[in-house]
């Protein structure tokens, strides 16, 4: 069985995928994973959208100017949004949700990859979340984090070179500037 650390070497953001559809019990797993994710004071603000057609992931690709196009590749998508009326953590605990998708998925074999939304536009100005609300219908009471792309890889990534890990942002105790002295 796969530790949780080799899981997170080997986990990288996937961009291209196959035709292959995700099996429903993939499907299953994987938003389990997101309702088992923690929340602040358990108020699991968090909704999600599943989205597998493949006109509607079309058009989803063009929520935003760049950084989108593995919408309209993936098998499945997944809107993750939450009420700020909800918890006054509801970025966090929306950002908790995805990473969890994320990491389930590749403990199955598939790829994803987080494709921001909040804060982003498209390519005439418009605001990414007005774009997936309309498509999707999602109130618009509701805060658009992300979409969560899911499906089977068509590029063969590296595990991370664990070496490379950048440890100078790791402080001990108090903050240490670079040259300061090591006490």
């Amino acid at each position: 069985m796969e530790t949780l650390h080799e899981l997170l070497v080997r986990r990288h953001s996937i961009r291209r995928y196959t035709d292959e559809a995700v099996s429903a019990e993939d499907v299953k797993t994987i938003m389990e994973a997101a309702l088992l994710a923690p929340s602040s004071k358990s108020a699991r603000p968090w909704q999600f959208v599943l989205v597998d057609d493949k006109a509607d992931l079309a058009r989803l690709s063009e929520c935003k100017a760049a950084g989108a196009r593995p919408i309209a590749a993936c098998s499945l998508a997944v809107a993750v949004c939450a009420s700020p009326a909800k918890s006054d953590m509801y970025l966090e605990d929306m950002a908790i949700a995805a990473a969890y998708m994320q990491l389930q998925a590749t403990a199955l074999g598939l790829g994803a990859c987080w494709i921001q939304v909040r804060g982003r536009f498209a390519a005439d100005g418009e605001d990414a979340e007005n774009i997936v609300r309309d498509v999707l219908g999602i109130p618009d009471d509701m805060v658009v984090e992300c979409i969560v792309t899911i499906g089977h890889p068509d590029e063969n990534r590296r595990p991370v070179d664990t070496a490379k890990l950048l440890w100078e942002k790791v402080h001990v105790e108090k903050w240490h500037n670079p040259g300061d002295e090591a006490n």
